[in-house]
């Protein structure tokens, strides 16, 4: 009884980021916000939606498939975001900066 709560709670938490990337994707201002978005949704939804599989799975063999599955997911998607981000502002694309507010000055 316990695992399966611990695993709906997971679950449950990993589809509201999912969720909440998917929003944030359609409703960022520009391509590094948006891609920013996209991570939450593929490393954090995506995970937490697996650990909680994990708990739920019937033998450990499921358990180690969905441990690999996770591991090249944390592995790749960063990975690829930064990728994205590097080529973005080597093709001359410049973040969307507000130049009216001061940057926060270093102590």
């Amino acid at each position: 009884m316990t695992l399966e709560i611990v695993s709906s709670v997971l679950v449950i938490a990993g589809a509201i980021f999912a969720v909440i990337g998917g929003i944030g994707i359609v409703r960022l201002p520009d391509f590094f916000c948006r891609i920013h978005g996209a991570g939450i949704t593929d490393t954090l939804g995506a995970g937490l939606i697996l650990t909680g599989l994990m708990f739920l799975s019937p033998h450990w063999i499921v358990a180690v498939k969905l441990l690999a599955i996770l591991v090249l997911l944390w592995t790749t998607s960063p990975t690829a975001t930064h990728a994205l981000a590097n080529a973005a502002l080597e093709a001359g694309l410049k973040p969307n900066v507000d130049e009216t507010e001061e940057a926060p000055s270093s102590l």
